[in-house]
């Protein structure tokens, strides 16, 4: 069984911006494989489902980004599913607009939602799948940057980065992380 989890932010207000881009790659696994994200546990929406012949589970959890590995660790535990089946997709700065980067396993960079993730979980050793969204011209405008709405010229862009992001996931469960990363990386 495999783990799915896009960090997001849950209120509405969140919904569009740059934060909320794994909650996006759920949403495209969950309509393009009809795996309802609408049952709620361990803090997260969540639905169940078979993708390329693997049971998954899709999570949006609804803690707040500073919080997610609250939820993650509940599914893990609860479900008993191993590390290296925890696939997690977010947005990342530091990685130009568009350009998306799957990683076996690593550090939390400069994200705290994956800081929350790698300590609750106590390890760095799970897939990731980052979308870049590119950075501020300025650090003090971090916050804003990640919480405002997607401006009209990016979305586009992050449109297709999102359904590149839901193919590299397809592709880690039908050929593993190695085939995935030397296709999409």
């Amino acid at each position: 069984m495999y783990l799915i989890v896009g960090l997001g932010n849950p209120e509405e207000k969140y919904s569009n911006t740059r934060h909320n881009i794994g909650f996006d790659v759920i949403n495209e696994l969950s309509k393009d494989f009809n795996i309802k994200v609408s049952k709620f546990k361990f803090d997260a929406f969540y639905g169940m489902g078979e993708i390329k012949g693997k049971k998954v589970i899709l999570v949006k959890p609804q803690t707040f980004m500073n919080a997610s590995g609250e939820s993650i660790i509940k599914f893990k535990k609860f479900y008993k599913i191993f590390n290296k089946n925890i696939i997690v997709t977010y947005d990342d700065m530091d990685l130009g607009l568009g350009n998306i980067r799957l990683k076996a396993k690593g550090g939390s960079g400069t994200h705290n939602g994956m800081k929350s993730v790698v300590e609750n979980l106590n390890t760095e050793d799970f897939i990731r799948v980052r979308v870049g969204i590119g950075n501020p011209k300025y650090k003090s405008e971090i916050i804003e940057y990640v919480l405002e709405k997607i401006p009209k010229r990016e979305r586009e862009i992050l449109d297709n980065s999102i359904k590149k992001a839901k193919d590299s996931i397809l592709e880690v469960l039908e050929n593993g992380i190695d085939i995935a990363m030397n296709k999409f990386n």
